[in-house]
Protein backbone atom coordinates (compact mmCIF):
# COMPACT_ATOMS: atom_id res chain seq x y z
CA UNK A 1 0.00 0.00 0.00
CA UNK A 2 1.26 3.44 -0.96
CA UNK A 3 2.00 5.79 2.20
CA UNK A 4 -0.71 8.46 0.76
CA UNK A 5 -3.16 5.74 1.30
CA UNK A 6 -2.14 4.42 4.26
CA UNK A 7 -2.38 8.17 5.81
CA UNK A 8 -5.79 8.09 4.53
CA UNK A 9 -6.73 5.00 6.61
CA UNK A 10 -5.94 6.35 9.87
CA UNK A 11 -8.78 6.93 11.86
CA UNK A 12 -9.11 11.45 13.06
CA UNK A 13 -10.33 10.59 16.42
CA UNK A 14 -7.04 7.86 16.73
CA UNK A 15 -4.70 11.29 15.99
CA UNK A 16 -6.34 13.49 18.17
CA UNK A 17 -6.27 11.19 21.05
CA UNK A 18 -2.51 10.68 21.11
CA UNK A 19 -1.72 14.57 20.40
CA UNK A 20 -3.55 15.49 23.64
CA UNK A 21 -2.29 12.41 25.01
CA UNK A 22 1.25 12.45 24.44
CA UNK A 23 0.76 16.34 25.00
CA UNK A 24 -0.69 15.90 28.18
CA UNK A 25 1.81 13.16 29.22
CA UNK A 26 5.02 15.10 28.65
CA UNK A 27 3.20 18.51 30.15
CA UNK A 28 2.58 16.10 33.56
CA UNK A 29 6.34 15.84 33.70
CA UNK A 30 6.89 12.63 31.63
CA UNK A 31 9.67 12.90 29.24
CA UNK A 32 8.05 12.18 25.82
CA UNK A 33 8.49 14.23 22.21
CA UNK A 34 5.00 16.19 22.31
CA UNK A 35 6.28 18.90 20.26
CA UNK A 36 7.34 16.12 17.22
CA UNK A 37 4.16 14.03 17.70
CA UNK A 38 2.14 17.59 17.37
CA UNK A 39 3.83 18.94 14.19
CA UNK A 40 3.43 15.87 12.50
CA UNK A 41 0.04 14.88 13.20
CA UNK A 42 -0.85 18.73 11.93
CA UNK A 43 1.42 18.05 8.83
CA UNK A 44 -0.79 15.35 8.21
CA UNK A 45 -4.00 17.10 8.66
CA UNK A 46 -2.66 19.52 6.18
CA UNK A 47 -3.08 16.60 3.79
CA UNK A 48 -5.39 14.62 4.95
CA UNK A 49 -9.36 16.57 4.57
CA UNK A 50 -10.74 13.78 7.44
CA UNK A 51 -8.37 15.30 10.10
CA UNK A 52 -9.86 18.69 11.25
CA UNK A 53 -6.74 21.24 12.38
CA UNK A 54 -9.61 23.06 14.52
CA UNK A 55 -10.25 19.50 16.82
CA UNK A 56 -6.39 18.57 16.23
CA UNK A 57 -5.16 22.19 18.00
CA UNK A 58 -8.36 21.78 20.63
CA UNK A 59 -6.92 18.46 21.96
CA UNK A 60 -3.27 19.69 22.07
CA UNK A 61 -4.50 23.07 23.92
CA UNK A 62 -6.51 20.73 26.28
CA UNK A 63 -3.60 18.33 26.66
CA UNK A 64 -1.30 20.87 27.60
CA UNK A 65 -3.53 22.68 30.30
CA UNK A 66 -4.95 19.55 31.83
CA UNK A 67 -1.47 18.31 31.97
CA UNK A 68 0.51 21.28 33.31
CA UNK A 69 -2.35 21.07 35.99
CA UNK A 70 -2.13 17.66 36.82
CA UNK A 71 1.80 17.85 37.16
CA UNK A 72 0.93 20.93 39.14
CA UNK A 73 -0.75 19.15 41.63
CA UNK A 74 1.85 16.31 42.02
CA UNK A 75 4.39 18.44 42.58
CA UNK A 76 3.01 20.77 45.30
CA UNK A 77 1.98 17.07 47.62
CA UNK A 78 5.30 15.57 46.99
CA UNK A 79 7.68 18.47 46.78
CA UNK A 80 11.64 17.99 46.11
CA UNK A 81 11.15 14.61 47.21
CA UNK A 82 9.24 13.94 43.95
CA UNK A 83 11.96 15.65 42.20
CA UNK A 84 14.61 13.08 43.41
CA UNK A 85 12.76 10.11 42.55
CA UNK A 86 12.26 11.36 39.13
CA UNK A 87 15.91 12.17 38.74
CA UNK A 88 16.89 8.93 39.67
CA UNK A 89 14.13 7.37 37.28
CA UNK A 90 14.90 9.88 34.76
CA UNK A 91 18.46 10.88 34.96
CA UNK A 92 18.87 12.11 30.96
CA UNK A 93 15.70 14.46 32.04
CA UNK A 94 15.73 15.02 35.58
CA UNK A 95 19.64 15.18 36.89
CA UNK A 96 20.44 17.43 39.37
CA UNK A 97 21.68 20.36 36.54
CA UNK A 98 18.50 19.79 34.77
CA UNK A 99 16.77 20.70 37.86
CA UNK A 100 18.91 23.58 38.79
CA UNK A 101 18.14 24.97 35.35
CA UNK A 102 14.90 24.62 35.44
CA UNK A 103 14.57 26.17 39.01
CA UNK A 104 16.62 29.49 37.95
CA UNK A 105 14.30 29.82 35.43
CA UNK A 106 11.38 30.13 37.62
CA UNK A 107 13.67 32.23 40.17
CA UNK A 108 14.21 35.00 37.47
CA UNK A 109 10.59 34.72 35.56
CA UNK A 110 8.62 33.46 37.91
CA UNK A 111 5.03 32.95 36.37
CA UNK A 112 6.60 33.77 32.89
CA UNK A 113 8.43 30.40 33.21
CA UNK A 114 5.15 28.36 32.85
CA UNK A 115 4.47 30.54 29.57
CA UNK A 116 7.82 30.62 28.00
CA UNK A 117 8.82 27.12 29.62
CA UNK A 118 6.01 26.09 26.95
CA UNK A 119 8.06 27.02 23.96
CA UNK A 120 11.34 25.07 25.58
CA UNK A 121 11.80 21.55 25.90
CA UNK A 122 13.31 21.56 29.45
CA UNK A 123 10.68 23.21 30.92
CA UNK A 124 7.96 22.08 29.30
CA UNK A 125 8.59 18.85 31.38
CA UNK A 126 9.29 20.42 34.03
CA UNK A 127 7.04 23.59 34.33
CA UNK A 128 3.80 22.16 35.83
CA UNK A 129 5.71 19.82 38.72
CA UNK A 130 8.20 22.34 39.78
CA UNK A 131 5.76 25.40 40.16
CA UNK A 132 4.25 22.86 42.28
CA UNK A 133 7.05 22.42 44.29
CA UNK A 134 7.84 25.68 44.17
CA UNK A 135 4.42 26.71 46.20
CA UNK A 136 3.55 29.05 43.34
CA UNK A 137 0.38 30.59 43.73
CA UNK A 138 -2.63 28.70 41.51
CA UNK A 139 -3.84 31.22 40.41
CA UNK A 140 -0.65 32.93 38.84
CA UNK A 141 0.24 29.24 37.58
CA UNK A 142 -3.50 28.73 35.90
CA UNK A 143 -3.47 32.15 33.81
CA UNK A 144 0.64 31.07 32.76
CA UNK A 145 -0.61 27.33 31.79
CA UNK A 146 -3.40 28.67 30.07
CA UNK A 147 -2.30 31.14 28.05
CA UNK A 148 0.85 29.10 27.25
CA UNK A 149 -0.58 25.96 25.95
CA UNK A 150 -2.93 28.17 23.44
CA UNK A 151 -0.18 30.03 22.13
CA UNK A 152 2.32 27.35 21.92
CA UNK A 153 -0.15 24.41 21.12
CA UNK A 154 -2.73 26.44 19.05
CA UNK A 155 -0.17 28.53 17.71
CA UNK A 156 1.95 25.71 16.40
CA UNK A 157 -1.08 23.99 14.59
CA UNK A 158 -2.48 27.54 13.01
CA UNK A 159 1.50 27.95 11.18
CA UNK A 160 2.40 24.24 10.46
CA UNK A 161 -0.69 24.05 8.56
CA UNK A 162 -0.56 26.83 6.91
CA UNK A 163 2.66 26.20 5.74
CA UNK A 164 1.38 22.75 4.87
CA UNK A 165 -1.75 23.26 2.93
CA UNK A 166 0.51 26.07 0.95
CA UNK A 167 2.66 22.81 -0.16
CA UNK A 168 -0.17 20.69 -0.50
CA UNK A 169 0.65 19.16 -3.26
CA UNK A 170 4.75 18.64 -2.27
CA UNK A 171 3.50 17.18 1.07
CA UNK A 172 0.74 14.60 -1.15
CA UNK A 173 3.68 13.16 -2.82
CA UNK A 174 6.03 12.88 -0.59
CA UNK A 175 4.52 12.94 2.77
CA UNK A 176 7.16 10.96 4.49
CA UNK A 177 9.77 13.79 4.08
CA UNK A 178 7.64 16.27 5.90
CA UNK A 179 6.97 13.68 8.35
CA UNK A 180 10.85 13.07 8.80
CA UNK A 181 11.21 17.28 8.14
CA UNK A 182 9.34 17.23 11.40
CA UNK A 183 10.99 14.81 13.82
CA UNK A 184 13.97 16.23 12.53
CA UNK A 185 13.00 19.98 13.60
CA UNK A 186 11.50 18.16 16.96
CA UNK A 187 15.29 16.58 17.86
CA UNK A 188 17.06 19.64 16.73
CA UNK A 189 15.27 21.43 19.55
CA UNK A 190 15.44 18.94 22.44
CA UNK A 191 19.64 18.59 21.40
CA UNK A 192 19.94 22.66 21.77
CA UNK A 193 18.38 22.82 24.81
CA UNK A 194 20.15 19.64 25.78
CA UNK A 195 23.43 21.59 25.41
CA UNK A 196 22.42 24.72 26.67
CA UNK A 197 21.71 22.16 30.16
CA UNK A 198 24.96 20.86 29.77
CA UNK A 199 26.58 24.15 29.76
CA UNK A 200 24.83 25.71 32.49
CA UNK A 201 25.57 22.46 34.45
CA UNK A 202 29.25 22.89 34.29
CA UNK A 203 29.01 26.60 34.73
CA UNK A 204 27.32 25.88 37.83
CA UNK A 205 29.55 23.24 39.08
CA UNK A 206 32.75 25.59 38.17
CA UNK A 207 31.04 27.95 40.50
CA UNK A 208 30.75 25.77 43.15
CA UNK A 209 34.51 24.45 42.32
CA UNK A 210 35.90 27.84 42.87
CA UNK A 211 33.44 28.60 45.84
CA UNK A 212 35.00 25.43 47.94
CA UNK A 213 38.40 26.67 46.90
CA UNK A 214 38.18 29.96 48.49
CA UNK A 215 40.06 30.29 52.03
CA UNK A 216 38.07 30.33 55.06
CA UNK A 217 38.39 33.46 56.63
CA UNK A 218 41.09 33.30 59.29
CA UNK A 219 39.28 33.70 63.25
CA UNK A 220 39.81 37.67 64.63
CA UNK A 221 42.55 37.34 67.85
CA UNK A 222 41.13 38.21 71.24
Amino acid sequence: MHIQEWLETVPAIAVYLLVGGVIGLESLGIPLPGEIVLVSATLLAATQDHINPYVLGACAVAGAIIGDSIGYLIGRKGGKPLLAWLGRKFPKHFGPHHVATAERSFQKWGMWAVFVGRFIALLRIFAGPLAGVLKMPYWKFLIANVLGGIVWAGGTVAVIYSVGKVAEEWLKKFSWLGLVAAVLFGLGSFVVMRIKAKKAAAGQAAEQQAAEAEPAPVAAAE
